[in-house]
């Protein structure tokens, strides 16, 4: 059985065609039938990952080629999915590295890239998109070298098999110059360059959890690679800890396998195997769970510590329960738990006064994801702005740093240089990256980063694309300067007024509409200075019986600044908040009466 078997990871960053090439590897398998209507991205399955073009959560799937089962894990690309990534790669025996042609190898790329190397995993570069007109193939595959030279690559890693691709078309070749065909090139070589598992089938049963998720109908569902021996379903099972320690002992209750898209019950799963299992209520992930006969446990890779936490707090506005169901601590804790449980890059921790919880993770993209799934599910949420986490070294104050890849056109670069350095980030690298293009390198506080990407992108007129990863601790760089502008605060509650809008136009820019609802605190606008402006969003219009020709034309307004979820968390300054509710998302200050506001003013500038 194993003999015949293949597990593989393919790595690539966002955008470079991985989940489409997967697609593609469905439809040539023949693991659709002709008939069967099949979704674009068929393994980026849930809402948010539709809607965003990414993958967020790591999914196993199985096809069958001419007698040969290969099992296939999509990967997230981003790094603030990484604690999926670095759990999967102990699954499989081999890896597929995609690069775009033109893009080349990013710094997601060589995150999960340098994970696989040190696990001993031999690679197959496909350089995807050969097609695309500014592809540049052989600088791209100059880029892969060296960054497997620079991640400390062994010479059998370094003599990787190299194929042309096209995801979207369907077809591999080891031709630069080919434009089409089939991808049996890829399935012969995954058949040919793979190594077999290879396990003891015959030793005790051991299998370590690597996914963790939950099912109303069977509870706790652990995903992972049996690792030897043999199970059946009823077998008795002990899960152990990494110190070896019995966390619990219980019974497989359900086995599954994966074919295609579905996860399908199997009476027994041998070494090699990947495969889901029910039956256990306290294990998690990094946990061996195995024959009761075995104590010792199988080694797991450890999982990077969060770097940016955010405080969920109960919605407290005066607008508070109404357009969310799920708005009272206790229901909020529950969910980040619930969270937590199935998303080990998270830590959640609950604050003194019991209202509010402090929410830890990898970056603002991963926590803004649980904040939007949170809402989508009937939850109201005050959500504080980022901060990140800092550590003590030798008693020394040390933070996150990033390092950060930008490709802009040639007349922004000045521009990006100057506000990065701002941001206290250090240059690493200037060079050419393509016609009028150009590629910098930054090693930056990830403090400094939070916030910019919207700048960056007014800065560039929309044409920049900006990478980060996180990179080491480093010393701390002292106060970073945050938002230029100052805001406009409703001082009043009720329905917005045109009239009234139309006078503020000249402070700055508004981010509400006519009609819409404010609230005393709301923040309504940004300020064209730098200071905060109290204003009244709801003053009409004096009516006489007067008419004055010209005077009572319609009023046009520039259209609102509407932001996303993740623009209002980067907006936000330490004394704001984001109220997100099902339906809206509003800025407001922590902190809603001005006198309280005036006090803790004076409070901080006393200190």
């Amino acid at each position: 059985m194993s003999a015949e078997l293949r597990n593989i990871a393919i790595i690539a960053h966002v955008d470079h065609g991985k989940t489409t090439l997967v697609d593609q590897l469905f439809r040539q398998s023949g693991t659709f039938r002709d008939n069967q209507r099949v979704e674009e991205r068929a393994m980026d399955s849930n809402d948010l990952e539709k809607e965003r073009g990414i993958t967020i959560l790591a999914k196993p799937t199985s096809i069958e080629w001419e007698g040969l089962r290969i099992n296939i894990v999509d990967t997230p690309g981003h790094a603030d999915f990484g604690a999926e990534v670095e759990r999967i790669l102990s699954m499989v025996d081999g890896v597929i590295l995609l690069v775009d042609s033109a893009e080349g190898a990013m710094p997601q790329t060589k995150f999960v890239t340098g994970k696989a190397l040190a696990l001993g995993l031999k690679p197959i570069v496909v350089v995807n998109k050969i097609d695309r007109p500014d592809g540049r193939p052989e600088e791209v595959l100059d880029e892969v070298f060296d960054l497997f030279v620079n991640l400390g690559a062994n010479d059998e890693q370094l003599e990787f098999p190299i194929l042309y691709a096209s995801g979207r078309n369907g077809y591999a070749s080891e031709d630069i110059t080919a434009r089409d065909g089939t991808l049996t090139p890829m399935f012969e070589l995954i058949r040919d360059h793979v190594p077999a598992p290879g396990l003891d089938v015959d030793a005790p049963f051991t299998f370590l959890a690597t996914l963790l998720d939950r099912d109303n109908f069977m509870g706790r569902v652990l995903t992972g690679r049996v690792h030897s021996g043999t199970i059946k379903v009823n077998d008795p099972i002990r899960a152990l800890d990494m110190d070896g320690k019995v966390i619990e002992s219980g019974r497989a209750s359900k086995l599954l396998s994966f074919r295609g898209l579905e996860r399908v019950p199997v009476e027994e799963a041998r070494a090699g195997d990947i495969i889901a299992l029910a039956g256990l209520e306290k294990a998690t992930v990094a946990n061996t769970i195995a024959d009761p006969s075995v104590s010792e446990p199988i080694a797991a890779q450890p999982i990077d510590p969060p770097t940016l936490a955010m405080r969920f707090a109960v919605n407290d506005s005066p607008f508070a329960g109404r357009e969310g169901d799920k708005v009272t601590s206790r229901l909020i804790r529950d969910r980040l738990l619930r969270e937590a449980e199935t998303n080990v890059a998270i830590r959640v921790t609950e604050s003194a006064d019991k209202d509010s919880f402090e929410v830890a993770g990898r970056g603002e993209l991963q926590l803004g994801v649980v904040i939007e799934t949170m809402r989508r599910e009937g939850f109201e949420l005050g959500i504080s702005r980022p901060r990140v986490l800092l550590r003590e070294e030798n008693g020394q104050r040390t933070e996150p740093y990033e390092a950060v890849v930008i490709d802009v056109d040639d007349e922004f670069s000045g521009t990006v240089v100057e506000k990065m350095q701002r941001r206290k980030a250090e240059l690493t690298e200037m060079r050419p990256s393509g016609p009028g293009k150009t590629r910098l390198g930054f090693l930056a506080p990830s403090r400094g980063l939070i916030g910019y990407h919207g700048e960056f992108l007014s800065d560039t007129r929309g044409t920049g694309i900006m990478n980060r990863l996180f990179d080491s601790y480093g010393p701390y760089k002292g106060p970073i300067e945050g938002r230029q502008n100052g805001v406009l605060i409703s001082n009043c509650t009720g329905e917005a007024v045109g009239y009234a809008l139309n006078a503020l136009e000249d402070r700055g820019i508004l981010f509400v509409s006519p009609q819409e609802k404010v609230y005393e605190g709301m923040v309504i606008g940004e300020n064209a200075k730098p200071d905060d402006l109290e204003v009244n969003p709801l003053k009409s219009k004096q009516l006489t019986n007067f008419r004055s020709t010209g005077k009572d034309d319609a009023i046009r307004l520039t259209p609102p600044k509407k932001m996303t979820l993740e623009q209002a968390i980067a907006y936000i300054d330490d004394d704001e908040m984001v109220e997100v509710t099902p339906q809206t998302i509003r800025l407001r200050k922590a902190l809603l009466d001005p006198h309280e506001r005036k006090k803790a003013r004076r409070k901080a500038d006393a200190a």
